[in-house]
């Protein structure tokens, strides 16, 4: 496969989980703040049907680190306007990756920072966690489709000028 397309599946794969994702958000919010569920019982669609996963701090780890690492490993398929929204979404998505990161730990090490009752990352403690997760899935997910935009965008008119200059 042409690298040119194994880059347009990679990344139509990596944009349907990051939508996939940011979905999820937006039902947990949806849950929470129309339909009135208590916030630990807001856990969006999966959680419907498994909520023991929502409440693992594997889940949202794991995704972080497949997010950052997508980031990376396509980093190189970008260039001109379109990097700068990537490049956004990198920086965003590393201090997002922290923040799990220090959830993880709490979760699998056994202890507490800041004398909270619960693993709380740096930004929960002054923001409701529902709340700051669908800023920071919002704030990483935008970026990224405008960044898959402007590549596809310059690509196809790449590809009208190829055609035009074989025409002529």
């Amino acid at each position: 496969m042409h690298s040119e397309r194994r880059n347009d599946l990679i990344l139509k794969i990596f944009a349907f989980l990051m939508v996939a994702h940011w979905s999820e958000h937006l039902v947990q919010g949806y849950q929470v703040w129309v339909l009135g569920y208590e916030r630990h019982h807001a856990g969006g669609i999966l959680g419907q049907f498994f909520p023991w996963l929502m409440h693992s701090e594997w889940l949202h780890f794991a995704y972080a680190v497949l997010t950052f690492a997508g980031l990376v490993v396509l980093y190189r398929a970008f260039a001109g306007p379109a990097l700068v929204w990537w490049k956004a979404a990198l920086v965003i998505q590393a201090w997002h990756l922290v923040e799990h990161s220090l959830l993880f730990a709490q979760a699998q090490g056994g202890f507490l920072l800041w004398g909270a009752k619960e693993p709380t990352s740096v930004l929960q403690l002054f923001f409701p966690r529902i709340e700051l997760h669908l800023f920071y899935n919002s704030v990483v997910t935008v970026p990224i489709v405008v960044a898959m935009l402007l590549r596809w965008k310059s690509a196809a008119a790449q590809h009208t000028e190829a055609v035009s200059a074989e025409a002529a």
